[in-house]
């Protein structure tokens, strides 16, 4: 999860010729971040069509991105973002998904507070005022919370015309995205057939709501690809999930990816780590296939 330790990491990353030294995405749009992070070769073949979209909520109205192959109907996607979260790495990801095959909608978590994008591209998680800013909306999105938000997401993908209904949901988080896509496929278990977080914190604690608990609600096969320094503070995290899900007799794949520093997978992050996103996006890829069949 972010703090101020993994803020540290980061900025040392930065420091000593990282690849936002070379070139900064958080300042690009879509179909730059699109040219310049992703190669023509890893992009999907079909033409998408983009909307922003306002989705009713019990708590409100969420603005969302949502973009989809221009015809047909697909398997649904609910993108959750990072702590920084709607903001066009994000968009770009999704398309890069629809361009695949996929209903894909990209949420904006803090849709309680402010809309998307809820920081500026050059907000720094090192500010104190950004840091608080951010956490204090993270917050809200407590298990009760989060849970009531995927069931009326999922509910908005199922109204779609381009939502295949009768093929299951994926849903993937990024950072705190991870514990609520654990939390998505326990809130919906008879839609969401697969789930997977990117650089997830939080994933295993000590509190009654903590998310892995939930792991016996839920057959949706998944994905928990872990940066190697947050596996470094907490070694502990990934034994206790995978027994639970072996316990549950729930096909998981947990891997910590060498080298990687927690937000490697964002094309915007100060640590994005091509090599290794592109081998996240192919694990992804390869569970939507078999668990969204």
């Amino acid at each position: 999860m972010c703090d101020e330790l993994t803020e540290k990491d980061n900025e040392r990353f930065g420091s000593s010729g990282g690849a936002l030294n070379r070139r900064d995405f958080s300042k690009l749009s879509v179909a730059a971040i699109m040219a310049m992070a992703y190669p023509a070769s890893a992009l999907g073949q079909e033409p998408v069509t983009e909307s922003d979209v306002m989705v009713d909520m019990p708590d409100g109205v969420s603005d969302c991105y949502y973009v989809r192959p221009t015809s047909g109907k697909h398997p649904a996607v609910l993108l959750w973002p990072d702590i920084k979260g709607l903001r066009p790495a994000f968009r770009a990801m999704g398309k890069r998904l629809a361009m695949a095959g996929y209903s894909v909608l990209v949420v904006n978590p803090f849709y309680r507070d402010a809309t998307a994008p809820v920081v500026g591209p050059d907000a720094s998680f090192r500010d104190p005022d950004t840091r608080a800013f951010l956490i204090g909306m993270a917050r809200k999105l407590t298990q009760d919370a989060s849970m009531s938000d995927a069931r009326a997401y999922i509910s908005f993908l199922d109204a779609q015309d381009s939502v295949d209904t009768n093929r299951k949901v994926g849903t993937m988080g990024y950072c705190m995205g991870g514990p609520l896509i654990m939390r998505t496929a326990g809130a919906v278990p008879d839609r969401v057939g697969a789930a997977a977080s990117f650089h997830g914190g939080g994933l295993v604690t000590d509190r009654e709501d903590s998310p892995h608990l939930l792991i016996p609600t839920s057959p949706a096969h998944v994905l928990h690809a872990v940066a190697e320094n947050d596996d470094e503070r907490n070694p502990d995290a990934k034994n206790v999930l995978a027994a639970a899900y072996k316990a549950a007799g729930v096909p998981a794949e947990i891997e910590v990816y060498e080298g990687t520093l927690h937000g490697w997978c964002p094309p915007d992050s100060q640590v994005y780590n091509q090599a290794q996103a592109e081998k996240a996006w192919s694990r992804l890829s390869a569970l939507f296939k078999t668990a969204l069949a």
